[in-house]
């Protein structure tokens, strides 16, 4: 097949494919056959993001005469999706119609529909086989890789969740050919963040080749959205559940999550514009700590400017009203804290990022009220 990929996230019995390529949904059931025995004898639950509808109905075709039956189930997406109000009615959906544990739950759209799809289906009948199908840039590359499932609550963001692996990812990446150009942008906050980590050559390959990624360049997206994908499985193999390296994978996240959350989850900022500026802050506090060079974090800032991602909390419009101590607050109720003692993923520089939980909180107000004022 051309055009195609396939990256296997190694977890013993938990172990799964991550298929990567153009017309991936028109394949879905042989894709699918390795991972999920006799899917003819299966009932398809297809939870999905109403604005992709229309892979919805190529994905329905693909299974027809393949599965049992397939059910369809639609929901507004945003980050207000993320409830106990709408999992709820997805649970009740479900069980209307009579789940067992033989079925397989679909979930199409962006992280949210992956995420309460994902937590949906851990939870219902203690657990039942889903499928991510992530059609945004975002997800492809990051939220539907690692089995991370949860909703969000008035005190923080993926405070209820679990941690459920997919029998199998289908990122097709001709889906991405409908996406607004912000919510490209925002996917690729998520991309950065894996050269930003551990992979200097990869960030020097994105320096090159980024506006080849937002002009939907075969090669170069399906070696992005590889890369990506390969080194958020290498790291999952090694820490499913991240009592360790995992963390790592939060990069810019506990600066972002506070600014999600502080904005109310109302649209202003995206996940991935969150994590852009959550990573220059990150950077940010690192120079202050004497820890990273700062024509690194220079290097960063600038990189993300010219693509027109946000780079401070100040670019955020309407403003974020909060002040240090509020964003403090609201790091402090991120699930990565222990104690009265926040995680931060700080960093030595490109592609040398670490996890602390020995940061000043001086140096942390100082950063944040820079940042709101639109000096970093």
């Amino acid at each position: 097949m051309s055009n195609y990929r396939k990256i296997d996230v190694e977890l013993g019995q938990r172990s799964y494919p991550i298929h990567i390529g153009k017309s991936l949904l028109e394949k879905a059931p042989e894709l699918l056959a390795e991972s999920i025995a006799d899917l003819s004898a299966r009932r398809a639950f297809i939870l999905y993001d109403k604005n992709v509808y229309p892979y919805v109905q190529v994905l329905e075709e693909a299974l027809a005469g393949k599965v049992e039956q397939s059910k369809t189930y639609g929901i507004k997406g945003g980050e207000e999706a993320k409830s106990y109000n709408v999992l709820q009615q997805v649970l009740d959906w479900l069980l209307d119609q009579k789940i067992d544990r033989e079925c397989v739950i679909f979930a199409v759209g962006g992280g949210v529909v992956g995420d309460l799809g994902g937590f949906a289906a851990s939870i219902v009948l203690r657990g039942v086989p889903y499928v991510q199908v992530p059609t945004t840039l975002l997800s492809q590359v990051d939220s539907s890789v690692g089995g991370k499932t949860g909703i969000n609550t008035a005190q923080g963001k993926n405070l209820i969740g679990s941690f459920y692996q997919p029998a199998t990812v289908l990122a097709d990446i001709g889906t991405l050919g409908t996406l607004p150009e912000r919510e490209l942008k925002a996917g690729y906050g998520e991309i950065v963040k894996y050269a930003l980590i551990n992979k200097p050559d990869f960030f020097e390959w994105l320096e090159k080749h980024a506006d080849k990624l937002f002009a939907l360049e075969t090669e170069e997206l399906l070696h992005a959205v590889e890369t990506s994908c390969q080194a958020k499985a290498d790291i999952v193999a090694r820490d499913e559940k991240e009592k360790g390296q995992r963390a790592l994978l939060n990069l810019g996240h506990t600066f972002a999550h506070s600014l999600e959350a502080a904005c109310g989850y109302d649209g202003r900022l995206l996940h991935g514009e969150a994590v852009a500026i959550g990573i220059v802050l990150a950077f940010e506090l690192s120079v202050s700590m004497g820890l990273c060079p700062p024509e690194e974090l220079e290097k960063v800032q600038k990189h993300f400017q010219a693509l027109g991602l946000k780079t401070s909390i100040a670019d955020i419009v309407p403003p974020v009203k909060h002040t240090p101590e509020e964003l403090y607050e609201l790091m402090a109720a991120d699930k990565k804290a222990r104690g009265d003692k926040i995680g931060f993923i700080l960093t030595r520089g490109i592609g040398s990022a670490f996890q602390s939980y020995d940061v000043d909180e001086a140096q942390l107000l100082h950063v944040l009220q820079k940042s709101l004022k639109g000096d970093v």
